[in-house]
Protein backbone atom coordinates (compact mmCIF):
# COMPACT_ATOMS: atom_id res chain seq x y z
CA UNK A 1 0.00 0.00 0.00
CA UNK A 2 1.39 3.39 -1.01
CA UNK A 3 2.40 5.62 1.92
CA UNK A 4 0.85 9.08 2.02
CA UNK A 5 3.66 11.63 1.87
CA UNK A 6 3.59 15.33 2.62
CA UNK A 7 3.37 17.71 -0.31
CA UNK A 8 1.91 15.15 -2.74
CA UNK A 9 -1.52 14.98 -4.37
CA UNK A 10 -3.57 11.79 -4.02
CA UNK A 11 -6.76 10.32 -5.38
CA UNK A 12 -8.41 8.73 -2.33
CA UNK A 13 -11.29 6.34 -2.89
CA UNK A 14 -13.14 3.34 -1.49
CA UNK A 15 -16.48 1.58 -1.69
CA UNK A 16 -18.93 -0.12 0.62
CA UNK A 17 -18.25 -3.68 1.70
CA UNK A 18 -19.82 -6.05 -0.87
CA UNK A 19 -20.75 -2.90 -2.84
CA UNK A 20 -23.30 -2.02 -0.15
CA UNK A 21 -24.46 1.57 0.16
CA UNK A 22 -22.45 3.92 2.35
CA UNK A 23 -25.11 6.63 2.36
CA UNK A 24 -28.83 6.03 2.75
CA UNK A 25 -30.07 9.53 3.57
CA UNK A 26 -28.98 13.12 2.96
CA UNK A 27 -27.84 13.32 6.58
CA UNK A 28 -25.34 10.49 5.96
CA UNK A 29 -23.62 12.43 3.16
CA UNK A 30 -23.57 15.55 5.33
CA UNK A 31 -22.10 13.69 8.32
CA UNK A 32 -19.42 12.05 6.15
CA UNK A 33 -18.29 15.52 5.02
CA UNK A 34 -18.46 16.86 8.58
CA UNK A 35 -16.17 14.04 9.72
CA UNK A 36 -13.86 14.82 6.80
CA UNK A 37 -13.49 18.33 8.14
CA UNK A 38 -12.82 17.00 11.65
CA UNK A 39 -10.28 14.28 10.77
CA UNK A 40 -8.71 15.21 7.43
CA UNK A 41 -8.81 18.96 6.87
CA UNK A 42 -5.93 19.54 9.31
CA UNK A 43 -3.61 17.22 7.34
CA UNK A 44 -4.80 17.72 3.76
CA UNK A 45 -6.13 20.27 1.28
CA UNK A 46 -9.15 19.03 -0.65
CA UNK A 47 -9.46 19.92 -4.32
CA UNK A 48 -12.62 18.04 -5.20
CA UNK A 49 -14.83 15.17 -4.14
CA UNK A 50 -17.82 13.10 -5.13
CA UNK A 51 -19.86 10.95 -2.77
CA UNK A 52 -21.78 8.21 -4.54
CA UNK A 53 -24.33 5.94 -2.83
CA UNK A 54 -21.83 3.06 -2.51
CA UNK A 55 -18.41 4.70 -2.96
CA UNK A 56 -16.55 7.99 -2.79
CA UNK A 57 -13.67 9.91 -4.36
CA UNK A 58 -11.48 12.70 -2.97
CA UNK A 59 -8.63 14.56 -4.61
CA UNK A 60 -6.36 15.88 -1.88
CA UNK A 61 -2.86 17.19 -1.22
CA UNK A 62 -1.19 16.10 2.00
CA UNK A 63 0.02 19.23 3.77
CA UNK A 64 3.65 19.89 4.60
CA UNK A 65 4.49 19.42 8.29
CA UNK A 66 4.84 23.21 8.68
CA UNK A 67 1.21 23.62 7.56
CA UNK A 68 -0.12 21.28 10.27
CA UNK A 69 -0.78 23.05 13.56
CA UNK A 70 -1.55 20.09 15.82
CA UNK A 71 1.56 18.59 17.41
CA UNK A 72 -0.32 15.31 17.89
CA UNK A 73 -1.15 15.07 14.16
CA UNK A 74 2.45 15.83 13.22
CA UNK A 75 3.47 12.69 15.13
CA UNK A 76 0.93 10.35 13.47
CA UNK A 77 1.05 8.77 10.05
CA UNK A 78 -1.27 10.51 7.62
CA UNK A 79 -2.98 7.17 6.95
CA UNK A 80 -3.95 7.00 10.64
CA UNK A 81 -6.05 10.15 10.25
CA UNK A 82 -7.93 8.50 7.39
CA UNK A 83 -8.36 5.31 9.41
CA UNK A 84 -9.81 7.32 12.31
CA UNK A 85 -12.12 9.11 9.85
CA UNK A 86 -13.52 5.93 8.31
CA UNK A 87 -13.85 4.23 11.71
CA UNK A 88 -15.82 7.20 13.06
CA UNK A 89 -18.20 7.07 10.09
CA UNK A 90 -18.60 3.29 10.40
CA UNK A 91 -19.54 3.64 14.09
CA UNK A 92 -22.08 6.35 13.20
CA UNK A 93 -23.58 4.31 10.33
CA UNK A 94 -23.71 1.03 12.29
CA UNK A 95 -25.37 2.72 15.25
CA UNK A 96 -27.87 4.62 13.11
CA UNK A 97 -28.92 1.59 11.03
CA UNK A 98 -28.53 -1.13 13.72
CA UNK A 99 -25.86 -3.04 11.86
CA UNK A 100 -22.52 -4.59 12.77
CA UNK A 101 -19.22 -5.18 11.05
CA UNK A 102 -17.10 -3.42 8.51
CA UNK A 103 -18.73 -0.84 6.30
CA UNK A 104 -15.90 -0.28 3.83
CA UNK A 105 -14.58 -2.88 1.41
CA UNK A 106 -11.01 -2.80 2.70
CA UNK A 107 -8.32 -0.25 3.37
CA UNK A 108 -8.93 2.92 1.45
CA UNK A 109 -7.21 3.15 -1.90
CA UNK A 110 -4.83 5.95 -2.74
CA UNK A 111 -3.06 6.82 -5.94
CA UNK A 112 -0.39 9.50 -6.12
CA UNK A 113 -0.90 12.17 -8.77
CA UNK A 114 2.36 12.65 -10.65
CA UNK A 115 1.60 15.57 -12.98
CA UNK A 116 -0.81 18.41 -13.74
CA UNK A 117 -2.42 16.65 -16.71
CA UNK A 118 -3.48 13.75 -14.48
CA UNK A 119 -4.57 16.21 -11.77
CA UNK A 120 -6.97 17.92 -14.21
CA UNK A 121 -8.14 14.55 -15.55
CA UNK A 122 -9.02 13.44 -12.01
CA UNK A 123 -11.06 16.56 -11.33
CA UNK A 124 -13.15 15.78 -14.41
CA UNK A 125 -13.28 12.07 -13.60
CA UNK A 126 -14.45 12.66 -10.03
CA UNK A 127 -17.12 15.16 -11.06
CA UNK A 128 -18.35 12.88 -13.89
CA UNK A 129 -18.80 9.87 -11.60
CA UNK A 130 -22.58 10.31 -11.17
CA UNK A 131 -23.03 10.34 -14.96
CA UNK A 132 -20.62 7.46 -15.54
CA UNK A 133 -22.57 5.32 -13.06
CA UNK A 134 -25.88 6.58 -14.51
CA UNK A 135 -27.11 8.09 -11.22
CA UNK A 136 -27.94 11.37 -12.99
CA UNK A 137 -27.91 12.53 -16.60
CA UNK A 138 -26.41 15.92 -15.78
CA UNK A 139 -23.36 16.02 -13.49
CA UNK A 140 -24.05 19.69 -12.74
CA UNK A 141 -27.22 18.77 -10.85
CA UNK A 142 -25.62 16.16 -8.59
CA UNK A 143 -25.86 17.29 -4.97
CA UNK A 144 -22.98 15.32 -3.44
CA UNK A 145 -20.11 16.57 -5.55
CA UNK A 146 -17.83 19.58 -5.26
CA UNK A 147 -18.51 20.77 -8.83
CA UNK A 148 -21.03 23.52 -7.96
CA UNK A 149 -19.26 24.56 -4.74
CA UNK A 150 -16.14 25.33 -6.74
CA UNK A 151 -18.17 27.79 -8.84
CA UNK A 152 -19.84 29.62 -5.97
CA UNK A 153 -18.46 32.49 -3.95
CA UNK A 154 -19.49 31.35 -0.47
CA UNK A 155 -16.82 30.18 2.01
CA UNK A 156 -15.53 26.64 1.53
CA UNK A 157 -12.69 24.41 2.70
CA UNK A 158 -12.09 23.39 -0.92
CA UNK A 159 -9.04 24.76 -2.73
CA UNK A 160 -11.35 26.72 -5.03
CA UNK A 161 -8.84 29.23 -6.42
CA UNK A 162 -6.23 26.53 -7.11
CA UNK A 163 -8.75 24.35 -8.95
CA UNK A 164 -10.11 27.21 -11.06
CA UNK A 165 -6.54 28.36 -11.84
CA UNK A 166 -5.74 24.87 -13.17
CA UNK A 167 -8.42 25.53 -15.81
CA UNK A 168 -7.41 29.19 -16.26
CA UNK A 169 -10.82 30.58 -15.26
CA UNK A 170 -14.40 29.60 -14.37
CA UNK A 171 -15.56 29.66 -17.98
CA UNK A 172 -12.94 27.11 -19.03
CA UNK A 173 -13.62 25.01 -15.93
CA UNK A 174 -17.29 24.82 -16.98
CA UNK A 175 -16.49 24.31 -20.68
CA UNK A 176 -14.03 21.44 -20.15
CA UNK A 177 -16.39 19.70 -17.73
CA UNK A 178 -19.25 19.90 -20.22
CA UNK A 179 -17.01 18.54 -22.99
CA UNK A 180 -16.02 15.63 -20.76
CA UNK A 181 -19.69 15.02 -19.92
CA UNK A 182 -20.48 14.64 -23.64
CA UNK A 183 -17.77 11.99 -23.94
CA UNK A 184 -19.07 10.10 -20.91
CA UNK A 185 -22.61 10.25 -22.33
CA UNK A 186 -21.41 8.80 -25.64
CA UNK A 187 -19.42 6.07 -23.85
CA UNK A 188 -22.51 5.13 -21.82
CA UNK A 189 -24.57 4.92 -25.03
CA UNK A 190 -22.02 2.66 -26.66
CA UNK A 191 -21.76 0.54 -23.50
CA UNK A 192 -25.57 0.17 -23.53
CA UNK A 193 -25.59 -1.38 -27.02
Amino acid sequence: MEILEQGYYYHIYNRGNNKEKLFLEHSDYAYFLLLFKKYIHEIANVFCYCLMPNHFHFLIRIKEIEEIFSYELKQKSFSQSFSNYFNAYTKYFNHKYSRNGSLFQERFKRKRVENEIYLKYLIHYIHMNPVHHEIVENFESYTYSSYQTLLRDHPTLLERENVIDLFEDKENYIYTHRQKARLVFIQNLIKGD
